[in-house]
């Protein structure tokens, strides 16, 4: 499957890109939120759930418009990175490992969820999600589709092996993302370096538009000029003047920002 082989339907605020993939139908949902999130909804038979939710109350209802506009039977949200919007789809099964459920509720993601609701106020659905369903092991089937659920540091990523497709937090080939320090750029160079190997077809992120394996490699390399730069110099400031210098085109300055501390703790 190439990345612009796909189908656009406008929303109004979002957009839609549907991938056939014959039994299986990807919607991957381009919010243009304030925090550029992308949800994804996997339908098969007549059935459908999402991947992640969308955050902001706008968003929520569009969203919701168009899959009652299918006429399929949503069957659960997978949580995975992204705890807020919960209203989204209320009072269907939520799908998310004890380790992710305790990252939004507890962790990393509830203190986003509280940086974004100062930032954002009335807008953003702060409500966080409750787990209905926790996931035991490392597999999950909805909708008859087969999930590898593969654990990381904050919460989880997914495979889905039928459409050769894979599911991660952060990745986009020409936006900065948040990087945890050397070591944490060492494990995403590995995890991209195991897509290209096994020929992976799209990666899906929460945060950009579906990506190939051209762009994993860019991502790579991203990297590895990165951990080079942030050992020649010795602040936070003079690491992000030499990333902008560097990657002049790049967006996500708000996740530099937060790489940089991190590299500089």
């Amino acid at each position: 499957m190439e990345k612009n082989n796909f189908k656009t339907v406008n929303l109004g605020k979002g957009v839609v890109e549907v991938y056939d993939f014959g039994a299986v139908k990807l919607h991957a949902y381009k919010t243009n939120d304030l925090i550029t999130d992308e949800c994804f909804l996997l339908e098969k038979g007549g059935k459908m759930f999402m991947v992640e939710a969308p955050c902001f109350f706008d968003n929520i209802r569009e969203l919701e418009a168009y899959i009652k506009g299918l006429s399929v039977e949503f069957v659960g949200t997978v949580i995975a990175y992204h705890g807020a919007g919960a209203t989204f789809m209320k009072g269907a099964p939520v799908y998310s490992t004890r380790h992710a459920d305790d990252y939004n509720h507890n962790g990393g993601g509830a203190a986003l969820v509280k940086n974004f609701t100062a930032a954002f106020g009335d807008a953003f659905d702060s409500s966080i999600y409750a787990t209905t369903d926790f996931i035991e092991g490392e597999t999950l089937n909805l909708a008859g589709i087969d999930m590898r659920v593969v654990a990381t540091q904050e919460a989880f990523d997914i495979e889905f092996p039928e459409i050769n497709v894979v599911y991660t937090h952060m990745m986009g080939h020409d936006v900065h993302s948040i990087v945890a320090g050397s070591k944490h750029a060492d494990a995403i160079i590995a995890q991209l370096t195991d897509y290209i190997d096994r020929g992976i077809s799209l990666i899906l992120t929460s945060h950009y538009t579906v990506e190939n394996l051209e762009d994993a490699r860019a991502k790579i390399q991203y990297l590895k000029v990165m951990k080079n730069i942030a050992l020649k110099n010795v602040n936070p400031a003079a690491f992000k003047s030499a990333m902008k210098q560097e990657f002049t085109n790049y967006s996500g300055e708000n996740y530099l920002d937060m790489t940089a501390g991190m590299f500089y703790k």
